[in-house]
């Protein structure tokens, strides 16, 4: 116990330790993964539907076009699970207006849940109490506002994508370290994307200076993913078999989304540890009632207790009993 306590104390003493043992902590006390979990779920629902569009209008694009459709075949698309066998046979992709109408049922109900989700999140990190919260109506409302400023930066960052892969295009080939200057920019497009939903979806709890370090940890993990998603296409779903590819391409969606989500609720659990300063936590609180409790587990249990306040003429206060 000597060594545990000399631990605890060195932690306490020193932020660059305490602060992310803090985070993670309020991480599994906010049940993050579970969180993480449930925007995952909504994420997959709302993507997958969009292969489902995508294949269907390319077959639309496709057709009486066979000069399109072999270039298409010269390229990565080719690679992709399922939509590249279809290109190489006779017939090709077709188009489906009934897959087209139910893929976007189907992606509206899940774009919805995610930015449900996503807010939910944000509340349980912040503490918000139930009767503070936005009501039904009012939330997915808002989960329109959250879905349309991480749409617009998709395709602001789709776009710097393109000009990468053909600067030609807009005649800029000859410019130096384009891919560089391009990467960067669509960092500062992340970032300032996360930082824009990570100050909606704190209900004006969190200023726009308290947002910055979770979503800076966002943009850089986001960053990170993009690799790894790269190097996983390269090297599991290019070279795996047409049904291989396919449990391929929905495992590793599905692992992706999960690391995205857990991700976001870090990032969320950051701004809130630093912003209401719950950091120092001991070391062995989350483990046993046999410990002496710091002020930031104190604000942080006691924030645990006011979420669960439901009507607005309801009090709750928190004390604690002398510790062990």
């Amino acid at each position: 116990m000597n060594i545990v306590a000399g631990i605890d104390r060195f932690q306490r003493q020193h932020p660059v330790l305490g602060f992310p043992i803090a985070v993670i902590y309020k991480f599994f006390d906010d049940q993050g993964p579970y969180l993480a979990a449930i925007m995952t779920y909504y994420s997959f629902i709302a993507l997958f539907p969009l292969l489902l569009i995508a294949s269907s209008v390319l077959g639309f694009v496709l057709q009486d076009d066979p000069d399109l459709q072999q270039r298409l075949l010269d390229t990565a698309l080719a690679q992709f699970p399922i939509v590249g066998d279809e290109l190489g046979r006779p017939g090709g992709l077709t188009g489906s207006t009934s897959a087209i109408v139910v893929g976007s049922l189907a992606a509206l109900y899940g774009a919805l849940g995610v930015g449900q989700s996503t807010q939910n999140a944000a509340n349980v990190a912040w503490g918000v109490p139930r009767n503070s919260r936005p009501n039904p109506i009012m939330m997915r409302l808002r989960s329109f506002v959250v879905l349309g400023i991480g749409g617009l930066g998709i395709a602001v960052v789709a776009i710097l994508q393109s000009i990468v892969d053909n600067p030609e295009v807009v005649g800029i080939d000859h410019l130096p370290d384009l891919g560089l200057v391009m990467r960067v920019v669509g960092f500062l497009v992340s970032w300032g994307i996360f930082i824009t939903v990570f100050k909606l979806v704190s209900l004006r709890r969190a200023s726009w200076r308290s947002v910055l370090p979770g979503s800076l940890f966002c943009a850089l993990g986001w960053q990170v993913l993009q690799y790894v998603g790269d190097a996983y296409v390269q090297g599991v779903i290019a070279r795996a078999t047409s049904m291989n590819q396919t449990f391929a391409l929905v495992l590793g969606l599905i692992a992706l989304l999960f690391l995205l989500t857990s991700t976001i609720v870090l990032g969320l659990q950051i701004n809130v540890v630093r912003r209401r300063h719950l950091y120092p936590r001991a070391l062995l609180t989350p483990f046993t009632d046999n410990v002496v409790l710091t002020a930031g587990d104190r604000r942080a249990y006691a924030q645990y207790a006011r979420m669960q306040r439901h009507k607005g003429f309801q009090t709750i206060s928190v004390d604690f009993d002398d510790e062990a």
